[in-house]
């Protein structure tokens, strides 16, 4: 085996990263018209909006902690992940909608058509999801 190959065998720390990654099942938040469904749907399971901003480190790393933490079954909690810089008019609306303040990276939980919880930067836990399924 060459050094070349032997060099192909070692894992990157961004390979590793990605093997404690478990797949969470994030739908992204795009529209109004969803935004405008998640009060109902909070009706039958909790719904967290994740608000993340892609240009942003401590955002990316509470992601990535997010989802190495993450661990619930599927179907217990609904799932959204808003990326700011496309989407900054439903940010604006989640705000007013909800009353809560602009923040980023920001995870809020609606349970009953109502915030149960907001949290964020480094308060942003997957773990605070189990509270509330």
């Amino acid at each position: 085996m060459g050094f070349f190959d032997k060099l192909k065998k070692i894992k990157s720390e961004d390979d590793i990263a990605k093997e404690e990654i478990k797949n969470v099942p994030w739908e992204e938040l795009t529209s109004l018209a969803t935004l405008d469904e998640i009060p109902q749907q909070s009706q039958e399971r909790p719904v967290a909006i994740l608000k993340h901003s892609t240009t942003c480190g401590i955002s990316r790393m509470v992601l990535r902690n997010f989802e190495k933490e993450y661990d619930l079954n599927e179907g217990e909690v609904k799932l959204y992940f808003l990326d700011l810089l496309k989407y900054r008019e439903i940010s604006n609306r989640i705000a007013s909608k909800f009353n809560v303040p602009h923040q980023s990276p920001q995870l809020i939980i609606i349970k009953n058509g109502n915030v149960v919880y907001d949290a964020s930067h480094s308060e942003i836990s997957a773990e605070s999801l189990n509270r509330f399924k």
